[in-house]
């Protein structure tokens, strides 16, 4: 898999006269992006490129549209997810409600270009997640995290009336800590989210500090990383007979979406 840095003067001659795509996020040796919109490009064949654009901060966006004149559509991963909305145009209204945005759409050229930002990952975890709620007892979900995939999960599963609560480190306003949670907590939830990066490739040893001794094979448990395929945090889960998922068919499910807004 290929990484490029953006201002590569090389990068820039040799991909001037395709249409560009890509992901922004400051570490993204995880991701599989690149090797699904490039096989896609191929099979279709559409004369296109998609990259990976690691960029130290997120203020650096400006400059990579700059510099990329051939950009036509960006994804948005950890940790740019929300710090990246004031540097849009405009946003839909569910990116709006969501408070995350995790694709970029490129509308008009020149100095008409506007950014828009879109959340494509609330509909595909909802995709995803709508058959394994239909069996779920107790309609309640446990998101661990805060961040933009936190929040698209919570307002795909209020979509789908399930009624979830955040789980972060530092208890605040509508967040419970972890030491917050206890065994009635966990055995009234139905299902488990872990929206933190805790697990993702190369740091696969790591989990979420989740209290799994009180989980039971009533409960369902996703994990939104999908490198490994199998986290730690699916592992510990499974270990008291919960059902498990990883976040590939998520992954797969909001690149389609994107492809469609960008026209693909």
């Amino acid at each position: 898999m290929a990484f490029f840095i953006f201002g590569s003067t090389a990068f820039f001659h040799y991909f001037c006269s395709m249409k560009l795509y890509g992901l922004i996020g400051r570490r993204l040796g995880h991701s599989f992006s690149a090797d699904f919109f490039n096989s896609a490009f191929k099979d279709k064949c559409i004369d296109a490129r998609y990259c990976l654009f690691e960029i130290p901060e997120i203020g650096c966006l400006h400059s990579l549209v700059a510099e990329n004149p051939n950009l036509a559509g960006l994804n948005v991963t950890i940790p740019y997810k929300e710090s990246v909305i004031p540097f849009l145009d405009s946003l839909t209204d569910d990116a709006r409600s969501i408070g995350a945005v995790n694709l970029i759409e490129f509308a008009g050229c020149g100095d008409s270009l506007k950014l828009i930002g879109h959340n494509t990952d609330a509909p595909a975890f909802r995709n995803m997640a709508e058959p394994l709620v239909a069996g779920l007892r107790r309609r309640k979900a446990l998101i661990l995290g805060t961040g933009g995939a936190a929040k698209a999960a919570r307002f795909a599963l209020d979509c789908l009336g399930i009624e979830s609560v955040l789980i972060s480190r530092s208890s605040r306003k509508g967040t419970l800590s972890y030491n917050q949670l206890d065994n009635d907590q966990v055995s009234d939830a139905g299902m488990i989210v872990n929206a933190t990066p805790a697990g993702m490739w190369p740091d696969t040893s790591y989990s979420p500090p989740f209290p799994y001794q009180w989980l039971s094979p009533a409960h369902v448990c996703i994990d939104l990383i999908y490198n490994p395929a199998t986290t730690t945090f699916m592992a510990e889960c499974a270990q008291k007979g919960a059902t498990v998922k990883n976040g590939l068919e998520m992954l797969i499910g909001q690149a389609r979406i994107g492809a469609g807004i960008w026209g693909l």
